[in-house]
């Protein structure tokens, strides 16, 4: 199975909903050939609607080439066993997105078997993932791999601390990519969300907050194939996505917020209650 328009092929973690669907939808339409992985299918639904089956549909009634590649991001197997996957089924791999996170609700007092659950799936599947990337983009001529972040990891926000330890340390590992990869015309970017998207698992996670002038999932996934479609030098690029909306024109609810700090938060951050809920 081969794109007939571009010839060209990504995959997409966390594709059954939210950013990581909206993210496939968009690159299918521009003419990628996608493979979507996540755990969530209809004979394996999970709580959070949405399923790897509807998205994959999706895209095929819209004339685009995917494939639904279900996979457990804790299992270190089964994530290199999902980027053979997709290179057996669609041929190459061009470009891989690392948009699949999990959090759970607690700080120091977190459930260490949450906690490692968070850093197994929001860390260490994407390096695994890109472990076996490289190799398949290195034969492709080039490459491109963006990792998704979040402002948790440059400000403490309370009940999230795993997840904002993992996210920076996403970012710290974006930025070495870069300068190991550079030589392979391959380059590695990273997305920070810190801007509100109505994705269902936030809708989940904030139950009792105003979700009006969140912006659609669409919106992030403009952001994501904005830096996708920069030449392979535009690489160890930590993108703040309302700093992007602004300068660029583009996500225009992101680009109607105040931009945000983009350095790490230093000192004692005011107190601030927990907004979140385990979805």
């Amino acid at each position: 199975m081969e794109n007939t328009v571009l010839g060209q092929v990504a995959l997409v973690t966390g594709a059954s909903r939210g950013v990581g669907a909206a993210a496939a939808l968009a690159l299918a339409d521009a003419g990628y050939a996608v493979a979507c992985a996540a755990r969530s299918t209809r004979d394996n639904p999970r709580r959070t609607p949405g399923t790897l089956d509807d998205i994959v549909d999706t895209i095929r009634a819209r004339g685009g080439t995917a494939i639904a590649v279900p996979v457990d991001l804790s299992d270190r197997e089964q994530v290199g066993v999902m980027v053979e996957q997709t290179v057996a089924e669609l041929g190459r791999l061009d470009v891989l997105v690392n948009n699949a996170g999990v959090t759970f609700v607690g700080d120091i007092d977190i459930p260490l078997r949450r906690h490692d659950l968070v850093m197994a799936i929001d860390l260490d599947a994407p390096l695994i993932a890109i472990r076996h990337a490289v190799p398949h983009l290195r034969a492709a001529g080039e490459g491109r791999i963006l990792n998704v972040s979040s402002l948790a990891a440059l400000k403490p926000v309370p009940g999230l601390m795993s997840y904002g330890i993992a996210k920076v340390g996403l970012e710290r590992m974006t930025v070495d990519l870069a300068r190991q990869l550079a030589a392979d015309n391959i380059a590695a970017n990273c997305f920070r969300i810190d801007s509100p998207v109505a994705s269902e698992g936030t809708l989940a996670n904030l139950p009792d907050v105003d979700h009006s002038d969140f912006a659609p999932s669409s919106e992030a996934a403009e952001g994501i194939l904005w830096m996708l479609d920069q030449p392979t030098d535009y690489s160890g690029q930590l993108e703040s996505m309302t700093h992007l909306a602004h300068r660029e024109g583009i996500m225009p609810t992101a680009a109607s917020r105040p931009l945000t700090p983009i350095e790490m938060f230093t000192g004692v951050h005011d107190d601030q209650p927990n907004v979140f809920v385990d979805g």
